[in-house]
């Protein structure tokens, strides 16, 4: 992650199912689903006017962090979440037991 985002606050949207970074009043987000102690990552989303900038690895990133806090198991939808962690192995010991990427 780019230092510059390393301050930026991820914020859990409850309501609307999605993790969100504000970066420079542009939003990126990552859609998900619960089940127990599972979270389903289903979708990222970075606005155009941040795109090519680290956004979409940094709510990656900072999303990683926050299921590994709560300990829950990853299953992951996204192909940009699944690229990310194909590149950056030492995040699978988040997956769900059953999860093979």
């Amino acid at each position: 992650m780019l230092d510059i985002y390393k301050e930026l606050a991820l914020f859990d949207n409850n309501t609307a199912h999605q993790f969100e970074l504000r970066v420079d009043g542009h939003l990126a987000r990552i859609e998900y689903k619960r089940s127990g102690e599972r979270i389903f990552l289903m979708h990222t989303e970075v606005d155009k006017a941040l795109e090519g900038k680290g956004v979409g690895t940094a709510i990656i990133e900072k999303t990683l962090e926050f299921i590994e806090r709560n300990k829950w198991e990853l299953v992951p939808y996204c192909p940009f979440v699944i690229a990310y962690l194909k590149r950056h192995p030492e995040w699978k010991r988040l997956l769900a037991p059953e999860v093979t990427l």
